[in-house]
């Protein structure tokens, strides 16, 4: 009788280690500081967030970056559970489930110290140089406007030098990617500059889980009711704390 109990309790030992195993999700985003970023700690502030959230609906994870087109192709062939950094799209909800809202990505417009400006819209920006990334996406009509004076660069960091050296007029990013680059410039170029108040365009940030994974409705309740969890306890605003935000 011993042996049998013993025999039943490896099985069942066995069992709960493949249960804890299939549980186990896969993460996926591309490189993205300080959102996304394996150099970073934890992945960067929105894989902590995602993996904290997860962690806390019970679902243990492990984080790869890939290029975005791999990380989304992955997502709808089921190679991925979870794409950590997602603007809504309808053409994704054919590959996987949206979450709720759990940052706010604001294109904001940065300026030269102390100078007039105040943005109202694009048909004021005309008359104005404004230094942008090649092949951002800041916002459909901001792209799409031919009229608008456009002096592509590499990097924000291009952009940003060459804005406090007034070579440009504007230049434009996601805010809390701004701020972790502008972090890391020189005193001369990081004082000589400010974010203009009105932005751009607002972007909510999402997961999105994939339709292959047939818990991806539980996956994405259980991460919805931690995310209003950590933001009523404080260790939400504790996280973006700890990643300088």
């Amino acid at each position: 009788m011993p042996r049998l109990l013993r025999a039943f309790a490896l099985i069942g030992l066995l069992l709960l280690g493949q249960s804890v195993y299939a549980e186990k999700l896969r993460l996926v985003a591309d490189a993205w500081p300080p959102f996304t970023d394996s150099t970073l700690v934890n992945g960067g502030l929105a894989t902590d967030i995602v993996s904290t959230a997860l962690a806390r609906a019970g679902y243990a994870s492990e984080f790869e970056q890939v290029p975005w087109a791999r990380a989304l192709l992955g997502v709808g062939e089921g190679r991925y559970d979870v794409l950590v950094n997602a603007w809504f799209n309808e053409a994704r909800t054919q590959l996987g489930q949206y979450s709720s809202e759990y940052l706010l990505n604001r294109v904001r417009f940065i300026k030269r110290k102390n100078e007039p400006f105040e943005y109202q819209n694009l048909q004021q920006l005309h008359e104005y140089l404004i230094a942008v990334v090649r092949g951002y996406a800041y916002s459909s009509a901001f792209d799409s406007d031919p009229d608008l004076r456009k002096v592509p660069v590499h990097s924000f960091s291009m952009a940003v030098r060459m804005l406090a050296a007034d070579r440009v007029k504007l230049t434009l990013e996601d805010e809390f990617v701004a701020r972790y680059y502008l972090a890391r410039e020189s005193p001369k170029v990081r004082n000589a500059v400010e974010f203009v108040p009105q932005p751009l365009s607002e972007n909510s940030l999402h997961i999105l889980v994939s339709l292959k994974n047939p818990k991806h409705q539980q996956i994405v309740a259980g991460f919805d009711r931690e995310i209003a969890a950590m933001k009523a306890d404080g260790s939400y605003d504790r996280l973006l704390k700890q990643h300088g935000m």
